[in-house]
């Protein structure tokens, strides 16, 4: 029976010791190690790839942002966003695609107003939008709708609009564009693309030196 109680009693501190050990090693110094080399080596990533401007927290450039007006450039469309229907008391947004199927007519005719309203808008006297000039990515969500990027096609396709409307030359918002262009991820991944947001406010900072 002494022996029983004793064995038990050994056990049980044995247990104790180990779940103190282990709180302490993967509950405390593991997430401060990983924490602090997060800090050191990927401040930027470790924040939330965080944009400022003005001093102040603007967005991430991982997450796309809609709402520009036709003075700066536009994002790709973001018809994958739903409304927040659950609790009303927070205006958020549902990240996800239209799962819609490539002939379904809903989307025919989501990219073919898109389209239109692509060359209206970017039609400026002296420069002419064809159809066929429209890429892609400016007529179709990405499966997030919150695509941060676009091609540098759909960016350069908004120069000239985006030139008359900040009353700036061309060949300046040309050169922002080029500048906020990233090549492949090491070189062969991915596509070449434009950060909206980081563009956009260069192109604001630039508009407001000439203004």
């Amino acid at each position: 029976m002494n022996n029983s109680v004793a064995n038990t009693a050994r056990l049980l501190g044995a247990g104790l010791r180990a779940l103190v050990v282990l709180t302490l090693v993967t509950g405390v110094i593991y997430p401060l190690v990983v924490t602090g080399i997060a800090q050191g080596l990927f401040h930027d990533k470790a924040n939330g790839s965080e944009i400022k401007a003005d001093g102040k927290v603007v967005g991430s450039s991982l997450i796309g942002q809609q709402g520009y007006g036709l003075d700066y450039f536009q994002p790709r469309p973001a018809n994958g966003l739903g409304t927040n229907s659950v609790n009303t008391q927070y205006k958020l947004l549902l990240s996800g695609a239209t799962n819609l199927s490539a002939d379904n007519k809903e989307l025919i005719k989501q990219v073919e107003a898109a389209k239109a309203k692509v060359v209206t808008d970017n039609t400026v006297p002296g420069y002419s939008v064809r159809p066929s000039q429209v890429p892609a990515d400016a007529v179709t969500s990405s499966a997030s709708g919150l695509d941060p990027d676009i091609s540098p096609a759909y960016a350069e396709l908004q120069v000239h609009r985006v030139a008359a409307r900040n009353h700036l030359p061309v060949a300046e918002v040309e050169k922002l564009v080029e500048d906020h262009t990233d090549g492949r991820t090491l070189g062969f991944m991915g596509e070449p693309r434009v950060n909206v947001l980081e563009l956009n406010i260069a192109l604001k900072e630039r508009a407001t030196k000439t203004s």
